[in-house]
């Protein structure tokens, strides 16, 4: 049996599909498996591993969204019902997604023992190896016991430096792991530099399955018969919204927009003329692919751009100083497909990007240069795999 530690049950369009295609290869690939469930106990010990996270900027940025949201649901009840519909929305999708589950190991010490179990345990994509995410020791797959295979598929840390205060601790768990692959180069250049191991960096599990293989999976269904950009904005930034206004007025096209995704967001109140909360997953990648245009500040909104060959432009969410960035994984995903001038840079305007489309012809032969190293990679981690089982 093999342990799944990825991130399945929340509520990201791009992160929830990433899980499913990562769980559908594996399917495919006939590997037995089980999501492994843990829960972290609330106790004074837990607590304090989490004190030097207050010294995180991704963290603490992550902590203040989840506030702020909370404190909009709150403020806003019309947003709060949305947002309900949209969590359903996602509840449905998940109960027929993911079915293979372990028992749920409460506490560290339960994690640790259930991890004996296991012949071999995966982790991978994400920004699981966030060092915000470090004290859990989980998706780090600290818990898996020394003589346990442990593998990391398109691993991310989200980030282009490691606090020098977790680097010790970061190099003991990259030393654990068997077989490791990045999905940024940045990532590939950090185990490099933290361990001196050479990794390859990889596919995002979302390319793991081809378009036709998406569509067995997820059938396609139109359901806005004229052309329409769409807009899945996770970041607050008004000026990329009156970017996205003026390419549809330059068009004459309407936008189809998600609100409210990662937090409340005040412009997003008058911004696409259809916003639907009912998007499952599936209906999401199906509003994309029926786009005649993808506007969007999303790793996976772009990735899933490309594996359906749309015309797309891509925002920056965080400013390039940030200290709490992720645009690392978008540096990669434009630099590695040759795709760079679909970058949005403040002040463009966008009908000068998307005036030359995109040829899919040169995209098609990156990624067949990109899947080679993808499947060399997990042939040699699927051939270990069997080994143990």
């Amino acid at each position: 049996m093999v342990g799944v530690c990825i991130k399945y049950m929340h509520e990201n369009y791009g992160g929830i599909l990433q899980a499913y295609a990562t769980v559908s290869y594996l399917e495919n690939q006939n590997i037995e498996y089980e999501l492994v469930r843990y829960t972290r106990k609330k106790t004074v010990t837990e607590a304090l591993k989490d004190v030097p996270r207050l010294f995180n900027a991704v963290w603490f940025n992550s902590r203040y969204e989840g506030i702020q949201r909370k404190l909009s649901l709150k403020k806003h009840p019309e947003y709060a019902k949305n947002n309900e519909v949209r969590m359903k929305a996602f509840a449905g999708f998940k109960k027929w997604a993911f079915k293979d589950f372990s028992d749920e190991y409460v506490g560290y010490a339960a994690l640790r023992e259930g991890g004996k179990k296991y012949s071999a345990v995966i982790t991978g994509s994400d920004q699981l190896w966030s060092p915000a995410g470090l004290p859990t020791n989980y998706y780090n797959l600290m818990f898996v016991p020394d003589d346990t295979l442990k593998i990391s598929i398109a691993s991310s840390f989200g980030v282009k430096e490691i606090p020098w205060y977790q680097k010790k601790r970061t190099i003991q768990y990259l030393n654990r792991i068997e077989y490791i692959s990045m999905r940024e180069n940045r990532g590939s250049e950090i185990v490099k530099e933290l361990t001196d191991r050479d990794v390859p960096t990889i596919l995002d599990p979302v390319f793991f399955l081809s378009k036709n293989e998406w569509l067995e999976r997820i059938p396609n269904k139109r359901e806005i018969n004229e052309p329409y950009i769409f807009a899945y904005f996770l970041g607050a930034t008004q000026e990329y919204r009156n970017a996205v206004k003026k390419l549809a007025h330059d068009k004459g096209m309407k936008v189809i927009a998600l609100r409210h995704m990662d937090q409340y967001v005040e412009e997003d109140e008058n911004f696409g003329d259809f916003a639907p909360y009912d998007v499952s997953p599936e209906r999401f990648l199906n509003l994309l692919r029926n786009a005649e245009y993808v506007c969007t500040d999303s790793f996976h909104g772009t990735a899933f751009s490309i594996l359906n060959e749309k015309q797309f432009v891509v925002f920056n969410r965080y400013a390039e100083n940030s200290s709490f960035s992720k645009n690392s994984r978008i540096d990669t995903l434009c630099m590695n497909f040759g795709l760079e001038n679909r970058r949005y840079k403040n002040g463009m305007n966008l009908s000068d990007i998307v005036k030359n489309n995109i040829d899919y012809k040169i995209v098609s032969e990156k990624y067949e240069v990109l899947k080679q190293v993808t499947d060399q990679y997990l042939g040699t981690v699927l051939k270990e795999i069997r080994k143990c089982v």
